[in-house]
């Protein structure tokens, strides 16, 4: 089980690059969905906002719920490093019951208030509707998720990310051909279902995925996934770093509910076009996280074995190749600008305000690439404090004021994306600035 950590450019995209596939098959999902809903005959304009308000909320939840993904890992790469995995043996069955019965409980409690929810998105009539009716199906999938995600942490921790493409693309590839079957229906055979079709289609993708990790996590690792008691000592650790990356997703999710929110209230085409802008920025966000992945499985392996050489030199090679990706990303949608927004929207207003803002969105590639990478490489540390401390201070003093004054002078969507490269120029500057002072003198 136990390999020497390996940070060349060929052992570092082994990892990144099933990461990355991985990855992008999650946001694909979304992307997916967007662009059928965008695209119906019957109020494509409302399905797509309603679609992107719901999505979005959605995304906050499993993202909050989530975080014991990165905890699992680094606990699972330190213990890797240090060879003393058989002392962690219990933990994996431990916290994937805790995560069932939590996103059980959020479940019922947000279906309760499902329609007051969304409007404090300022979603109402057409929209407002097609959202409950999303969110109420979609949402049964809280549970799948979030067990995928607690299996893909066991993987990366065992610095596998090859089980977990597998996986991401069985599911994305099933969410695709069941998006359009469902949305469009089949004529003879299956009555189009409309935005609950896309919902249906995620939550039976989210089903065959959950099947697929349970079957090689009890195949493919040393672990059983057999609850026993007592609990292992590493569970208050690992509750205390996913506690911390909780209160990081929250204000991670503040500003993204401030963006739906703000959009919303300027029009349904202004939220529609800030849907389309926010899945590319996602889509970008999780090609360039394989790299990140890298760092967050690398990294607390690396400590485990006191190696902050290596650790010094995995952020200059993650860094580096990170950024060119991001380049090369933006160069290609730079290439295909008008072209893309066409695959989501046929309106012209929607299409209006979408290019207006996108080229900010490519802009900030570079900058996301650098943030993404050392997020990543706390992650691995299991620095959730720090990661905690930075999201609350970007969001509050960052993004919040730039938000707020943009909208007094009526920028609209402008605003939001100015608002979002503040956010993301602190994530990248402080974490760098952090890792600098703290692990650069252990280099020599």
């Amino acid at each position: 089980m136990y390999k020497e950590s390996n940070i060349t450019f060929r052992g570092i995209n082994k990892l990144a690059i099933p990461a990355i596939i991985a990855g992008v098959a999650e946001p694909l999902l979304s992307i997916t969905d967007t662009a059928i809903v965008g695209n119906i005959n019957m109020n494509p304009t409302e399905a797509l906002a309603a679609v992107g308000i719901a999505g979005s909320f959605i995304s906050a939840l499993v993202w909050i719920l989530a975080q014991t993904r990165s905890a699992i890992s680094a606990i699972v790469a330190k213990y890797l490093g240090a060879r003393k995995l058989n002392e962690i043996a219990t933990l994996p069955a431990q916290i994937i019951t805790i995560n069932f019965l939590l996103s059980v409980f959020i479940y019922i409690v947000t279906l309760l208030f499902v329609k007051e929810i969304f409007q404090l998105y300022n979603a109402k009539g057409l929209v407002l509707n097609y959202a409950v009716s999303y969110y109420k199906i979609r949402a049964l999938g809280f549970p799948l998720t979030l067990f995928v995600f607690s299996c893909f942490g066991l993987f990366r921790g065992l610095q596998n990310t090859f089980w977990p493409m597998v996986i991401s693309i069985v599911g994305a590839v099933l969410n695709i051909v069941l998006d359009f079957a469902l949305v469009y229906g089949i004529e003879g055979f299956l009555t189009p279902m409309h935005v609950e079709g896309a919902a249906w289609a995620s939550v039976i993708a989210q089903l065959v995925m959950a099947i697929l990790s349970l079957i090689l996590i009890l195949k493919k690792t040393p672990f059983s996934l057999r609850l026993s008691f007592p609990f292992n000592k590493e569970i208050k650790n690992l509750l205390a770093i996913s506690f911390n990356l909780v209160i990081r997703a929250l204000a991670l999710n503040f500003a993204l509910y401030l963006a739906n929110s703000y959009a919303t209230k300027y029009g349904e085409s202004y939220i529609a076009a800030q849907t389309i802008a926010f899945q590319i920025w996602l889509f970008f966000a999780f090609f360039i996280d394989g790299y990140a992945s890298v760092g967050n499985i690398v990294s607390g392996k690396l400590l485990g074995e006191n190696n902050y050489k290596k650790m010094w030199q995995l952020s200059l090679k993650l860094s580096k190749y990170a950024v060119i990706i991001a380049l090369l990303l933006a160069v290609i949608c730079g290439v295909f600008y008008y072209k893309i927004g066409l695959l989501f929207s046929q309106d012209q207003m929607v299409l209006a305000a979408f290019y207006g803002v996108f080229w900010i969105v490519l802009f900030m590639q570079p900058i996301n690439a650098i943030a993404f990478v050392y997020d990543g490489i706390f992650k691995g540390l299991a620095e959730a404090v720090t990661l905690r401390n930075l999201l609350i201070v970007a969001t509050f003093l960052g993004f919040t004021p730039v938000l707020l004054v943009t909208d007094y002078f009526n920028l609209k969507l402008y605003g939001i994306w100015m608002a979002f490269t503040v956010w993301m120029l602190l994530r990248a500057g402080i974490l760098v600035f952090k890792f600098r002072t703290k692990y650069l003198h252990k280099n020599r």
